[in-house]
């Protein structure tokens, strides 16, 4: 056991900066972040026992989608009362790929995920803050322990989750109805991040991409956005660059004003203070619409004379693979570099797992 004990820290560590990068996947219905809990579990504890990439993207998968179905049983309620469900559902889909990959039988299985009900955390009122990202890491690093402590001998409730005085029941956990989609998996409904902030501004960013507006006839641009998002990211002036991440008004500004919301370096305090960005962001109003659904933005943009301009987009609408990829492998490219961001790419494809965390290394 101690000779794992690295396993547990790198998954601490890689699973905060996954999470700080701000590029991480997003699962609306389940409401949160799947990959940035499991898969640095699941890398770190493959390292230790040198499994090949095969077994690691089983084992990631099945986590994922572990996670997805865990934070919709454990549904609205739970996040609404302030629970950050990347976390805390995240930290139980990291148990499930970690126990993938040390193939835990039944019994060893439930000790886990009773050790993780006892673990698992994470709050909304960090976000915002370096403790937003902490909580994913923390999730990581529940996946590596509980599983290796379970594997171990050590037992725990024996059903953690959903029994009486279990994680749901204290949690604020709904209980709901799951089911996978006949045929398919819920991973499949994961939506990309291609903008370095909160995943809820993604469809406004989305919605302004290529308007080309005539910012000095612009008087007023009101945003309307589905309810949830407006006590997740409706900072209206933020003053550092992390808060910048979760604010409507600083990053329709920024994106109308040609600053890169791609690009995490743009995120800076100074950028909260720029003059012209301010004076932008003075003319946005935020509002809340039920009838748009999380994963939709309208915005208005009213000019001078009276003309009006109506712009929308919809996060859900159907996208191929290919051009998913193709839009993955662009944003690494602009992340990394051609050269690094092509090596990576090829090694993800292949069967070496000690390649691939070269090539992620280097980049």
């Amino acid at each position: 056991m101690a000779g794992r004990r690295h396993g547990a820290l790198a998954a601490l560590v890689n699973g905060t900066l996954s999470h700080a990068l701000d590029y991480d996947d997003t699962h609306f219905a389940h409401i949160g972040h799947p990959s940035v809990a499991v898969l640095p579990a699941v890398l770190a504890l493959a390292q230790e026992l040198r499994a090949p990439l095969d077994e690691v993207v089983d084992a990631a998968t099945l986590g994922v989608e572990a996670s997805i179905l865990v934070g919709l049983w454990l549904g609205r309620s739970h996040y609404q009362v302030g629970y950050h469900q990347t976390a805390t559902a995240g930290a139980f889909g990291a148990v499930m790929g970690c126990a993938r990959l040390l193939e835990l039988d039944k019994r060893q299985l439930r000790a886990a995920l009773g050790l993780c009900a006892s673990m698992a955390s994470g709050l909304k009122s960090q976000f915002g803050t370096m403790a937003k990202p902490l909580n994913a890491g923390l999730a990581a690093r529940t996946g590596v322990e509980a599983t290796l402590w379970a594997q171990a001998g050590m037992t725990a409730a024996e059903d953690g989750l959903a029994g009486p005085l279990g994680f749901g029941p204290t949690h604020h956990g709904e209980a709901a109805e799951v089911s996978a989609p006949r045929g398919s998996w819920r991973i499949t409904e994961i939506s990309h991040k291609f903008h370095a902030c909160c995943h809820g501004l993604h469809a406004m960013l989305e919605a302004l991409r290529g308007a080309d507006l005539d910012l000095e006839a612009v008087e007023s641009i009101h945003i309307r956005t589905n309810p949830r998002w407006m006590s997740v990211c409706n900072i209206d002036a933020p003053t550092t660059g992390l808060a910048a991440k979760f604010s409507y008004a600083q990053t329709c500004a920024m994106a109308l004003l040609g600053h890169d919301t791609g690009g995490i370096a743009n995120f800076t305090d100074e950028i909260t203070k720029d003059p012209e960005i301010v004076a932008l962001r003075d003319k946005i109003r935020v509002s809340e619409e039920a009838r748009l659904s999380e994963t939709q933005s309208e915005v208005a943009v009213s000019f001078t004379g009276g003309a009006m301009r109506r712009l929308k987009h919809d996060l859900s609408a159907p996208m191929p693979l290919e051009v998913r990829a193709a839009k993955l492998q662009d944003k690494a490219v602009a992340l990394l570099g051609e050269g690094h961001a092509e090596a990576l790419w090829l090694a993800a494809q292949g069967d070496d797992l000690d390649a691939f965390m070269d090539q992620l290394v280097r980049s």
